[in-house]
């Protein structure tokens, strides 16, 4: 597939899956602040004005669970009469997790026995961040709705927003934007929508796309609050689960993924930092201009700490054979289990972030993100990559 029309979708931070996600992450962080070896699995759902709390936790820190939720909840800009950080009703169930292992290098997580997964990482030359057009364009969308209605520049914004942009791809590469669908719900004190999607389109739209070189089609859609919209958001509207954004999380749909939830999981649990490693791996195949995309696909095993496969696919785009890349690949950078607590130190990076960093995540994309400096989208492999091919 060369040649197509991809959409990818993104979400404000008070949509209420992304919510979810955000609480799971922020009961992540707060345990990781208090004791970096705690084992942690936090799930939530969202219903009107409920939000349920399931909690398992290995852990020395104590958390306050409702004022986890209450915090998010404010900080995110909800005043809903039905639900806003005052009367949301916490429901939680707070149970023991399976007790961590000390290992030689005194790196906390589970017994081999449960490790398990395949995960996906992938990079290309679209953009900046290394990533498909269509999903920056569309994170970038969501950001600055975020952005607009927490600077009040159009007051009667809801937290509660959705983008979705389609990019026509000629050769894999981004050759026009097709479509730009792009929504926000109303605060409950907004009379009407006036000039709503005038003011979309001069303070998000537009400065957005001039960000962007890819044009647009001749024939391009541009959707924004279409007067028949339904006005009302959050969990009076739909509600919210921990892990239901995949592809916002990840690729938009450009690539696979793993297809296990990211957020509520500590960094024992291969799934999600998995998928970190893979991404960091794929970047450096980038980065080191060996490709002009790259996916690299990682398989864990029950009882197996090295994987049992890693594999790359270029997409015909590599500069030399695809064995010798993946060859130097798994010369620089160690794919086992233990090794990527080692090379990111995940359970540091909550403290060293003054108690937040999980929950920046869960909005807007895992990766990219050159606000947060992740340590994942590090090249500092390219490099040592050229010097064993080029």
């Amino acid at each position: 597939m060369r040649n197509f029309v991809l959409t990818s979708s993104s979400v404000t931070d008070g949509h209420p899956d992304k919510l979810c996600d955000r609480i799971s992450d922020a009961i992540l962080d707060a345990h990781l602040t208090l004791d970096p070896a705690s084992l942690v699995q936090a799930e939530c759902a969202i219903a009107s004005g409920i939000v349920f709390l399931a909690v398992r936790a290995d852990s020395t820190a104590h958390v306050d669970l409702p004022a986890v939720v209450r915090e998010l909840v404010e900080e995110t800009g909800y005043d809903d009469p039905d639900f806003n950080p005052h009367n949301v009703t916490v429901l939680s169930a707070a149970t023991p997790g399976v007790a961590a292992r000390q290992f030689e290098d005194n790196v906390s997580r589970p017994a081999v026995e449960t490790v398990s997964a395949t995960v996906f990482g992938y990079a290309c030359r679209h953009t900046p961040e290394m990533l498909p057009l269509s999903i920056v364009l569309a994170h970038r969308l969501a950001q600055r709705l975020r952005d607009v209605r927490m600077r009040d520049e159009i007051p009667m914004l809801h937290p509660d927003g959705q983008v979705q942009v389609g990019v026509r791809y000629r050769g894999r590469m981004p050759e026009c934007i097709e479509s730009i669908a792009l929504f926000s719900a109303l605060s409950s004190q907004a009379r009407a929508q006036d000039q709503l999607s005038a003011k979309l389109h001069e303070f998000v739209l537009r400065p957005v796309l001039k960000q962007i070189e890819t044009p647009l089609s001749p024939d391009a859609q541009i959707v924004i609050n279409p007067q028949n919209s339904v006005s009302i958001g959050g969990p009076a509207r739909h509600a919210g689960l921990t892990g239901r954004k995949n592809d916002i999380d990840t690729y938009g749909g450009y690539s696979r993924h793993g297809g296990a939830a990211l957020s509520g999981k500590d960094p024992s649990r291969i799934d999600r930092t998995g998928a970190y490693l893979a991404r960091y791996a794929a970047k450096n195949v980038v980065a080191a201009g060996l490709a002009q995309e790259c996916e690299v696909q990682i398989s864990y095993a029950i009882g197996r700490y090295e994987p049992v496969s890693v594999e790359i696919d270029t997409f015909d785009s590599s500069t030399v054979p695809e064995a010798e890349i993946l060859r130097a690949l798994r010369s620089v950078i160690d794919f086992s289990v233990g090794s990527i607590e080692r090379t990111f130190r995940l359970a540091d990076l909550p403290k060293a972030n003054q108690g937040r960093f999980f929950a920046r995540l869960a909005a807007f994309g895992h990766f990219g993100r050159p606000e947060l400096d992740l340590p994942w989208e590090a090249t500092d492999k390219a490099d040592a990559l050229k010097e064993r091919l080029l």
